[in-house]
């Protein structure tokens, strides 16, 4: 084949694979090599027709081609770039937690890190609640947790205290070998050789299965110009973790000795090994409730709290019960992630103990949803059943009540008017959370809206916050000629109310709808709702009426009453206005 035709079919070649046709491209560049006479041209050919196959996923075939390529010259480590390229896209399309061979030993070891599937050295606990080591999230650009795959951003992370002393406590000797290893890794950055290759003997001693030792040791080798020892450590941490992604230069440099063997090894645990410690309770107790951990989370300073201990903190403080540290961003996000490996190691060595600490939160739940004793009170205004209510929380009591409702999923609690003597009036309005928008600073704007009106049985206090034990109220239904008459006096209230309404300034009626919305309709059925029409709610939260005018309204299970009264205020402004 002359030159011209051979240049013709390379850039053929070339654009086929530019085109991701792999497989034409393959076959031209193996037709191209077999031609060639140039030991280096033909290598070039080959490791093309190599990284054609590795394109198309033909794995194996394209490690023989490899080692074929290897063959005629040595490769070097930029020849085998597309073919790591192509491995850890593979790697990533599977997706995480998927089992396969060489995975990651936090599926079978509590002690890896998911990125260097080595011993979880320094963790950070990161915002999904994941741990990875610190330097491997630091060795990654952008970081990403190796076990969702989340992004985060790794800097101002810290070593999660509880987590790195549990983790040294059940495992030492791996502590140990992990201690030895940023040893050597320091000497190595230094140049001397000599002194870290003892550091990394001494910890592969220690941990024998751990397939960077001998990956790092293996550079090291290779600075000493220890080449058979270089490919011998090479060769074992290949065979340790076959489809270990973070491949470095002199595994690149050996690949071609050792890619025979990647696909069909087994895999060993590096941490299987050791013999675990138990855990004293003492050790995994929130510092701020002195109780088992429930739900722990993290925070970036490092710290670890249960969920509910570190809000009802933040709820006074937006900084870091132990170090002080600014959490305001932290909060606004409201990304309490449970650190999960610290549940795990409850669970597994805590069972028990996690058990009980469980009922107790269970019980207390329980105790908090109930809607009828110990109701939470919000002590402030009147509102209304159907009338919207938004709230500006800012008080902690305040804050740890509405939190509450929300964790129970009542989502419900009582608003009613302030009393000199009681604390708070007798009557009423539950209240549901519709929606609560944070502020970095604690704060809470809170959408309600008003449900079933009570009655005050037992006022009381928890936490704080006022609470009581009620009894709801629903109007008593009439029968027959009290139902004619009680149908008239609705009709003429209604219309009453929609005059007054359209009385008002353009601007008054606009601020009015804008935060309650427009009046709404008559109802057909006006004895269907055990608290009465809509309307006639909406109306008593717009009429300039005292709260102390208001509450008497509230209380009324006679229709007709709550009529006839709104009746006589209608007239009297009516009468007010034509003055």
């Amino acid at each position: 084949m002359g030159s011209e035709e051979s240049e013709v079919m390379l850039q053929l070649a070339a654009e086929a694979f530019q085109a991701g046709n792999f497989d034409l491209a393959s076959e031209i560049y193996q037709c191209q090599a077999e031609g060639a006479r140039d030991p280096r041209g033909r290598q070039e050919l080959l490791t093309r027709r190599a990284d054609a196959l590795a394109h198309s996923g033909k794995f194996t075939e394209a490690f023989a081609v490899y080692r074929e390529a290897a063959d005629t010259e040595r490769l070097q480590p930029s020849q085998l770039q597309r073919l790591t390229d192509c491995l850890l896209q593979a790697l990533r399309k599977q997706g995480p937690g998927v089992r396969r061979s060489g995975a990651s030993v936090v599926e079978d070891s509590l002690a890896s890190c998911p990125l260097c599937r080595s011993f979880l050295w320094e963790p950070v606990t990161l915002p999904c609640g994941h741990s990875c080591c610190k330097r491997c999230l630091e060795g990654e650009r952008p970081p990403v947790c190796g076990t969702c795959q989340g992004g985060m951003a790794a800097e101002g992370h810290r070593v999660n205290v509880v987590l790195s002393g549990l983790l040294s406590r059940l495992y030492p000797r791996l502590e140990h070998a992990g201690r030895l290893r940023r040893e050597g890794k320091r000497l190595h950055s230094e140049r001397r050789e000599e002194e870290a290759l003892a550091k990394y003997n001494h910890s592969i001693a220690i941990a024998p299965g751990d397939h960077l030792l001998f990956s790092e040791r293996s550079q090291i080798h290779s600075a000493l110009k220890h080449w058979e020892q270089a490919l011998s450590d090479a060769h074992t941490a290949c065979r340790l973790q076959p489809l270990w992604a973070q491949v470095n230069s002199t595994t690149y440099t050996h690949m071609s000795f050792v890619l025979s063997i990647v696909t069909s090894v087994s895999f060993t645990d590096t941490a299987g090994s050791e013999e675990e410690a138990t855990i004293d309770p003492a050790d995994v107790e929130c510092s701020l409730c002195m109780r088992l951990f429930l739900e722990p989370v993290t925070t970036p300073c490092g710290h670890t709290f249960c969920l509910q201990c570190l809000e009802r903190c933040l709820d006074h403080n937006p900084k870091c019960p132990l170090c002080k540290k600014e959490l305001s961003e932290y909060l606004v996000r409201r990304q309490f992630s449970r650190t999960v490996l610290l549940e795990q190691l409850i669970h597994k060595h805590l069972l028990s103990e996690l058990t009980e600490r469980q009922q107790l939160h269970r019980e207390e739940m329980d105790e908090l949803s109930n809607l009828n004793k110990n109701v939470p009170i919000f002590v402030c205004t009147m509102a209304f059943p159907t009338v919207p209510c938004p709230l500006h929380i800012f008080e902690p009591c305040y804050r740890l009540m509405i939190r509450r409702c929300r964790e129970t999923g009542t989502n419900r609690f009582g608003m009613c008017l302030g009393d000199q003597r009681k604390g708070f009036a007798d009557y009423g309005c539950l209240l549901e959370i519709r929606e609560v928008k944070f502020f970095s600073d604690g704060r809470s704007v809170v959408e309600t809206v008003g449900r079933r009106r009570f009655r005050v049985l037992q006022h009381q206090e928890r936490d704080g916050y006022n609470t009581g034990d009620i009894e709801y109220l629903e109007d008593v239904k009439v029968e027959g000629a009290a139902e004619l008459e009680l149908q008239k006096l609705h009709d003429s209230v209604y219309e009453l109310g929609l005059v007054w309404v359209n009385s008002l300034r353009p601007e008054q009626k606009q601020r009015i709808e804008g935060h309650f919305g427009p009046m709404p309709p008559k109802e057909m059925q006006i004895q269907w709702s055990p608290n009465g029409p809509s309307w006639c709610w909406w109306l008593l939260a717009v009429l300039p009426l005292e709260g102390r005018a208001q509450l008497p309204f509230l209380a009324m299970t006679s229709l007709r009453d709550r009529l006839s009264g709104m009746r006589k205020v209608l007239l009297f402004m009516s009468q007010s206005r034509h003055r």
